[in-house]
């Protein structure tokens, strides 16, 4: 199944999930009010979220007399990409990472930390940076808009229902009556499951723009080393990451185990590489199954792996 086939029906099941919870609340009006609401915050956020997440990490606009080789490389592979130019940051951090914003292609950013290019050879740079421009060519920052914005809707809904419980819950005629508890159970599990497909939608665009930025780069193998390398610094020089930025990154900027690993929004590493290598038999490491006393996968082990799974 392909990602963009995925990615629509992520989609569709948020969409639908914002009619079930809308209805459930008493019909369509409060379903509108909330979409509206959620559609104004994140469209405020599209427009304006490149200017607003570089300014979060004092990131700073270069040209190719400051730094020549960063900044040739990523002219190389827009060309390459059919692509316009788009601007080039450095983040003062020592952190490796990357990521891309920008509403579309003509007011496209890539921005990379200062440790990215300390670490990585010029064929790891620039599977990195073919990577960014994938998201860019891609679409990503308007499907991850549209996503965080029924995810959004379906937040505030569960708000409603909160505040309906509170005092005393109601139903589609607006009466009160005896469904409280319904509520309360929906208020909490709606948001979770919203975000949770949210951030499979998530974890498929970081798969297709691994395989889009191969063919920017023309091989995939300066991508694979550089992940290799990105998974191995990031955990030794922890970035000062906010975490609703934190999907925007090559590689996540937060260390989250254990049940949060529910919510990351990138994929495993490993499976990333070995998608790029052609591995399509790859199998998780037995330690994200078990441990080193051979537990056996609970729960949580189950279901963080059907949502990696899903998002594939």
């Amino acid at each position: 199944m392909g990602n963009n086939f995925k990615t629509t029906i992520l989609l569709a099941l948020l969409t639908a999930f914002i009619l079930w919870v809308g209805n459930l609340l008493g019909g369509p009006q409060g379903m509108v009010i909330a979409l509206i609401f959620a559609g104004g915050m994140n469209l405020i956020s599209y427009w304006y979220s490149d200017r607003i997440v570089l300014k979060m990490y004092n990131a700073h606009e270069v040209s190719e007399s400051h730094a020549p080789e960063l900044y040739g490389m990523v002219r190389e592979l827009a060309g390459q990409a059919r692509l316009p130019m788009p601007k080039v940051y450095i983040i003062p951090q020592d952190s490796p990472n990357a990521f891309a914003t920008g509403r579309d292609p003509e007011h496209a950013v890539v921005a990379v930390t200062e440790g990215l290019l300390k670490i990585l050879n010029a064929e790891e740079l620039k599977g990195v940076l073919a990577h960014e421009l994938a998201h860019v060519n891609n679409r990503d920052i308007l499907i991850g808009t549209i996503a965080a914005t029924l995810a959004g809707a379906i937040m505030i809904l569960a708000s409603m229902a909160r505040w309906g419980a509170i005092f005393g819950g109601f139903n589609r005629n607006g009466e009160g009556g005896s469904n409280i508890f319904g509520l309360i159970a929906m208020s909490i599990f709606a948001p979770m499951a919203a975000m949770l497909i949210q951030m499979a939608i998530s974890r498929s665009r970081e798969y297709m723009a691994d395989s889009t930025g191969a063919k920017f780069a023309g091989h995939s193998e300066g991508l694979a080393m550089a992940l290799e390398k990105l998974g191995a610094y990031s955990k030794k020089v922890p970035m000062d990451a906010n975490p609703s930025t934190a999907h925007m990154f090559i590689v996540n900027p937060l260390t989250a185990g254990g049940l949060m690993g529910l919510f990351s929004t990138h994929p495993p590493l490993e499976e990333r590489i070995a998608k790029l290598r052609g591995r399509k038999d790859f199998q998780p490491p037995q330690g994200s199954h078990q441990d080193s006393g051979g537990r056996k996968p609970d729960m949580k082990d189950q279901a963080k792996a059907t949502w990696d799974r899903l998002s594939r």
